[in-house]
């Protein structure tokens, strides 16, 4: 079960007026759809510095709680994936993890860099639903980065960016 919740920002939790966020890891990613009610993803994960994995990612509905199965999956299905079943340019992201003086991880992601349609949003990720509708981001001093809370709306997701931008 993956319990998020999602906003839009701008930019990267950093610098004055930010409190000092640990940065957890950066990774680059590209990302595409074969399907999208329900979604089915690939993706490209490579760590700063580090490894490069591919996963295959099946996500049902949207909204604050769904069921999420991630699978491993070797890059030779990956390449075939994006090349005879996708066949459409994958979705470029940036995505560095902060972590939150409560023990939660911030996950902010900077989308299609350098393009028109390029933009930025923030998750975190929470053990329970009661939590996550608790959670105020005031608590870790982010209640102006955090003030655009668009989970669950209609559009947001990664999946109707695909079919805005790539279909």
């Amino acid at each position: 079960m993956e319990i998020e919740r999602k906003w839009m920002v701008n930019g990267w939790p950093e610098g004055e007026g930010f409190p000092a966020l640990p940065l957890k890891e950066e990774f680059a990613m590209r990302q595409g759809y074969i399907s999208v009610h329900p979604t089915v993803r690939i993706r490209e994960e490579a760590l700063k510095g580090g490894r490069t994995d591919y996963i295959l990612c099946f996500k049902s509905g949207g909204g604050l709680a769904r069921e999420e199965i991630e699978r491993p999956i070797d890059k030779a299905l990956f390449e075939d994936l994006e090349t005879k079943i996708i066949a459409k340019p994958l979705i470029p992201k940036i995505r560095r993890s902060y972590l939150l003086p409560d023990g939660l991880v911030l996950e902010v992601n900077h989308v299609d860099e350098g393009q028109p349609t390029e933009f930025w949003y923030a998750e975190v990720e929470y053990p329970t639903v009661e939590q996550a509708r608790a959670w105020d981001p005031a608590s870790c001093q982010l209640a102006a980065y955090l003030s655009d809370d668009v989970t669950g709306q209609p559009g947001q997701s990664m999946g109707e960016y695909w079919v805005k931008t790539r279909l």
